[in-house]
This record gives C-alpha cells, structure tokens and sequence, in this order.
C-alpha cells in the first residue's frame, strides 16, 4: 500500500475510534511488547547479519531491553497520564462555578524515522509515546541496515493492523516521500543535516517535529577524579556499538598534568575489555564501508596534523574490514576534523585543561551538545553545569541518563529540539487542549461586559489597571 493511502486510512481510522480508550492503548502497547519477547533471537540475529559484528549484549542492552522498558512504563502509566489536568480559573470565575482543565487528546497520526544505530530502541521508545497517546503510527526504519528493517517491517505487519502500525522499508526515495506527507507530528532521529531536510519539508504541511539529533558531547574528568576509574567508565561508554551512539563521550577534558596517566589507562582498559580484538564477538564492528572510511580519514588527519594516535596492542595491525580498534588521540587542535565533526566512531581526542573557565568557554563557544559528562565530586562540577547548555547532563557514569523513563531525553539547539521518554513522550504526541465549562451564573452579565458595556465593566477594567 502506498504510503499516502496507508496515511490517508490510518487518520479516517483514528477519527472514527475517537476517543481513544485506556484498553485499548494498553492493548497496543502489549502487542508491541510481545513482537519483540517473541522475536528477540531474531533481531539478534538480523543485526548481526546488518553489522557483520556486532555484540548479543549490545542488541539486548541498548535496543531490547530499553524499547521493553519503555514500553511496559508506558503500558503501567498510560491511565493516570491520560487523567484531566484540573487548572485554576481566574478569578474570581472558580469561585461562580466554572471549571478549568486540560485534556490529552491524541494528534493523529505519527510518522516515525529511525537511525541504524539503534535501530529498533530508537523505533520502539517514541513508538511507546505515541502508542500510549492513543495515535497511529507510520514508521520508516534505516535502508543501512536492511535485516533489520524488513524483519520490523514484516511483524509489525503480524502484530498490528496497517491502519494501526505501518512500516515503509527502501532508500532515498521513499524517505523523500514520506517526509513529504501531512502528519500529525514527525519523529526523526539522525544527523542535523538530514534534520534540517526534514525541518524543511513538515513546514510545507505546518508537521510538527521532534528532532533528536547528536553533536559533539564532552566529558570533564574533574580534577578529583581517580584516573583509573575514569578510564574504565569512559572505554565501556566509548566502545559500546563502537562508538555509534549519539550521545557517546566525543572528546575528553583532563587536568594537563594527568593526561599521560589517562592515556596510559585507558589503553589498558580497552585491552581488559577486549582482549581479543581481531575476533572477539564482544565487539561491535562499524555499520559500513563509508563510516569505516569517514573514521580512518579523520585519524589520517589528525596524524597529519601532529596529533599522536595510540591504540591497544591487542589490535595492532591494519583491517580490511569494519573493525575499528579504539583509539586514544592526543596533542589535538581544532582544524582537525575529528575536533569539528561528531566523531560517531570508537576515536577519543584527550584535551588538557588548565581552568575550569577554559572548559566553560570551549564548549559554549560551539553548537550546544546532546549530553554533558561530568566525572568527580569537585564542585566545580556543578558551576560548569550551571554556566553551560547540553541536552541532557550525567554525573560519574555515561549514557544512563538516557534510560530514564521519568526524565524527558532530548537535545538543545544544534543537538535537537523537543523531548520524548515516559510522561514527556506521551505530551510530546499529544495535543494539549484547553478545556473551560462556565458555571451557572453569567459573569460577563454581571460584569455588564456586553455592549452596551455598563459602569460595572468600567468599573472592572479601572480595578484591572493597576499593578
């Protein structure tokens, strides 16, 4: 079916359920949760065929696990968020019996756009938003990995009807027709340059979007922070998908004088990590050739341009294919593109630092990022996220703050705009309407606030006049 039909008869559909009941979301939401306990050895598996390499534990840790989290919070918080959020009438119309409040009423239908990256966690999360809203859904996963993809496609086809859940699979074509169509509110996840294709295109239909895009997201080791466990969290985070994540640490501020400690300490955990590099199944390969090639550019710049470039013994000769080793990059500058672009990759640039000023000027000087990492108990923690803007902020561990169900995720300027997760996500696709029931006594009559307009109006709007 095309996409414009399946469009056209998921909001005939929606109208004609209107109002959306508590059941009835639950029972979607259940369904999708069943899709992925059902056919969770399958997605294992379509992933690993889309990488080449990539991890169980990754797919199970970042994409199943959290779309399951978020789905069954969704299902057991959908009847109280779906509640009137009773509002105060001004006064004094409360006190004459009128009444105030706010429904949650669904948009309609949501079109959906997700990366490879994750690609089902970032298909599933927004997808338990808008399920529990009581919306349809339209979703067009990745073409990069297509296993992935077509076996979304096919059990959504299973488990819910295409005027529910529909998922158009393909290329370049069929994304540039779906950002075209007049949804209710569009989702995309990705790049600030295909972002801003996107921004483009909803306003020819005033679409509302949500865009959750990346950025360059620093790490700050404070200056009490033990090294050792610094290094630990900061490779777990680095090289989890590779590298892939969009809010992965991009680069590192260290005190100047424990940088060589760092470098040091982070190439040994990687080894105690990966011990077996060239082959291990615990590490995730780089999705494809043009990423791969993107990466080992940005080395070769960087080379090029006196940095020094380290990686772990255990990974010592050059590949052919899409394993990339980790690797730690020091004596950067910022004409080096690895310093410009979001690195999306397992390579850390390590930058000294003399002041906590400096730190607070570098990043506020550029695009504002999708997390702030901040390692330490030195309060200087706290005036750094004070006089700074990031998306999201996490203390003394990486990437969790993104699995937290009852904290909106989403990125600032450059990074993004609007929120999704939990409560966030379910008002993120809905429509907030404002709702007044006027009480049994006229007040615009007695106020004589209708032409003629008598004395009690005048003398009403002279009382209104004052400070």
């Amino acid at each position: 079916m095309a996409i414009s039909e399946t469009l056209a008869r998921q909001k005939a559909a929606f109208m004609a359920e209107l109002p959306v009941n508590q059941d009835t979301r639950i029972d979607r939401l259940n369904r999708a949760i069943s899709l992925l306990l059902d056919h969770k050895q399958d997605f294992i598996t379509a992933l690993m065929e889309d990488y080449g390499q990539r991890t169980e534990e990754i797919t199970l840790f970042a994409d199943i696990v959290p779309s399951l989290q978020a789905l069954k919070h969704a299902r057991n918080n959908v009847g109280k968020w779906m509640k009137k959020d009773r509002r105060s009438p001004t006064f004094p119309l409360g006190l004459l019996g009128s009444r105030a409040w706010v429904d949650h009423r669904p948009k309609g239908v949501v079109g959906i756009i997700s990366p490879w990256n994750f690609p089902l966690g970032m298909i599933f999360s927004p997808l338990s938003g808008a399920l529990a809203a009581g919306n349809r859904v339209m979703i067009k996963p990745s073409e990069h990995v297509p296993a992935t993809s077509e076996l979304t496609r096919k059990l959504i086809a299973e488990y819910f009807d295409p005027d529910e859940v529909a998922v158009f699979t393909g290329g370049i074509e069929v994304a540039e027709e779906f950002i075209r169509q007049p949804f209710d509110h569009l989702f995309y996840t990705g790049s600030g340059t295909v972002g801003r294709i996107i921004m483009r295109a909803a306003a020819e239909n005033l679409v509302p979007v949500t865009l959750e895009l990346g950025g360059k997201s620093p790490t700050v080791i404070l200056p009490d922070c033990d090294i050792d466990s610094a290094a630990k969290r900061i490779v777990a985070a680095k090289m989890a998908n590779a590298g892939q994540i969009c809010v992965a640490p991009d680069y590192v501020f260290v005190p100047g004088d424990k940088l060589p400690v760092l470098r040091t300490a982070l190439l040994k955990k990687a080894e105690e990590f990966y011990p077996e590099q060239e082959g291990a199944p615990v590490y995730t390969a780089v999705i494809n050739a043009r990423q791969r090639d993107r990466l080992k550019g940005y080395v070769d710049d960087a080379k090029t341009k006196g940095a020094l470039v380290e990686t772990p013994d255990a990974f010592s000769r050059d590949r052919n294919d899409n394993i990339l080793p980790f690797h730690v990059i020091s004596n950067v500058s910022d004409d080096m593109t690895l310093m410009q672009d979001e690195i999306f990759g397992p390579l850390l640039p390590l930058m000294p630092y003399d002041s906590i000023d400096e730190i607070i000027e570098y990043i506020n000087a550029r695009p504002r990022p999708l997390a702030l990492y901040l390692l330490g108990k030195d309060p200087a923690g706290d005036q750094i996220r004070q006089k700074t803007i990031a998306g999201g902020v996490a203390y003394d561990e990486f990437l969790l703050h993104v699995g937290q169900e009852d904290l909106p995720f989403g990125g600032t300027g450059a990074s993004g705009m609007g929120h999704y997760h939990g409560y966030d996500g379910f008002k993120t696709f809905s429509h907030s309407m404002s709702v007044f029931k006027r009480g049994p006594i006229d007040i615009l009559g007695l106020l004589q606030a209708r032409p003629p307009f008598g004395p009690r109006f005048r003398a009403y709007i002279k009382q209104e006049l004052k400070k």
